[in-house]
């Protein structure tokens, strides 16, 4: 088996199922060191392609079973590996996983040290628990959308990376680990939820606060969310730059270089709304005047919160993000580094993802399954190896 690096080395994580927010916790706990079991569905194995084994980065640094969860003889196979694991996880809608005999009453009936960590949109209770949903409808109830629209505009819809990942997957996995924490001096384990509507709002902590001063205070002012000063312009190249010049010193040191300074739309209160329009609109025009990288130039000593607007293979180049190793190669596709960074355990590069199944006969024989078991769950097509026959190594980290 391939070493493993990192501070949750030791661990063992049994992905149960579910896409989206559910695999990039898997991807999270892997990149920090576990061992993490993927279960994929036998179908999906066509899904597997060179290209998806390549770019996959959600998938990558697992071990891979394709079981057939629709099967009893899946479902008991499944809870093999649940009985040796430290933690599950699983992202199917509320209701499923227990319909399916996944359900943490099951599996920590097995294996009562057992976190079992369930990620949902709209959460496990209330009246909405039921309905279908995506992230722009989970961000939105949440009151995650408002903010970062400007007022009587649409608001612009996330791409997936406000709830699902930068807010579900995320905090499951903090749960996760807490849990695990925890459970070494209870001896107990537990079930730990996180929903997109709940990891939003408290996302939102900061907008919420200061919400709340300006209804204390009754003044109608900003913190500087959308305001002219923290905005993206436009530039003449049809490339854009971010500002955000909030404090007076950073919006001083930006009319300094934009050559602005006392121009009249742009002094004095700068937080009245009412002179918003006004200001946006002397910004747009002088940014227009210059190239991206020009006006990169202009800020580059400056340090006043300006910076370019990067394509992902800009930010991949990037001077900055390569010093820190921002992004490493991963089976020959560039991808985001583990992150956070430790000084003394730190995680390995992980490995790419692997076809669905790959690793089948060895993680159910190492669950304590005998030859024949797996042969006749083969056999039986409840479990597929992979393209490699199912006696690939771990995936590599």
């Amino acid at each position: 088996m391939t070493h493993r690096s990192g501070p949750l080395r030791g661990l063992t994580v049994v992905e149960l199922g579910g896409v989206g927010p559910a695999a990039f916790c898997g991807m999270l706990l892997a990149d920090l060191g576990a061992r993490v079991v993927q279960i994929a569905r036998p179908g999906s194995a066509a899904v597997f392609s060179d290209a998806h084994l390549r770019f996959g980065v959600v998938n990558r640094g697992r071990e891979s079973v394709a079981i057939d969860l629709s099967r009893p003889e899946g479902v008991a196979a499944a809870l093999r590996l649940v009985d040796g694991a430290d933690a599950a996880i699983e992202g199917f809608r509320p209701g499923v996983a227990e319909r399916i005999g996944v359900g943490p009453d099951a599996c920590r009936e097995r294996n009562p040290r057992l976190v079992y960590g369930r990620i949902t949109g709209w959460g496990h209770g209330g009246p909405w628990s039921d309905r279908a949903g995506h992230e722009a409808n989970y961000v939105g109830l949440a009151g995650g959308l408002a903010p970062v629209s400007r007022a009587g505009e649409p608001a612009a819809p996330p791409a997936g990376q406000h709830g699902d990942i930068g807010a579900a997957a995320t905090f499951l996995a903090l749960g996760v680990v807490s849990a695990l924490l925890e459970a070494r001096s209870s001896g107990e384990g537990q079930v730990v939820e996180a929903s997109v509507v709940d990891s939003v709002a408290a996302r939102m902590a900061l907008a919420i606060g200061a919400a709340a001063a300006r209804a204390a205070d009754r003044v109608e002012r900003d913190t500087g969310a959308n305001a002219p000063f923290g905005d993206t312009y436009r530039c003449a190249d049809g490339r854009f730059v971010a500002v955000a010049a909030i404090e007076e010193t950073f919006y001083s040191r930006l009319l300094g270089r934009l050559g602005l300074t006392g121009h009249p739309a742009l002094v004095g209160d700068r937080f009245d709304r009412a002179r918003w329009p006004g200001m946006r609109q002397v910004l747009t025009e002088v940014f227009l005047a210059r190239a991206r990288d020009e006006w990169c130039e202009v800020f580059a000593d400056a340090d006043a919160c300006v910076s370019p607007v990067l394509t992902v293979e800009e930010a991949m180049a990037h001077e900055h993000n390569r010093a820190r190793g921002v992004y490493v190669d991963v089976g020959g596709s560039v991808q985001p580094a583990p992150t956070p960074r430790f000084s003394r355990t730190p995680p390995a590069t992980p490995g790419p993802a692997v076809p669905a199944g790959a690793n089948s006969t060895n993680v159910l024989r190492g669950a304590g399954l005998s030859a024949e078991e797996v042969s006749a769950l083969l056999s039986s097509g409840v479990v597929v190896a992979g393209p490699t026959g199912g006696d690939g190594g771990r995936a590599a980290t």
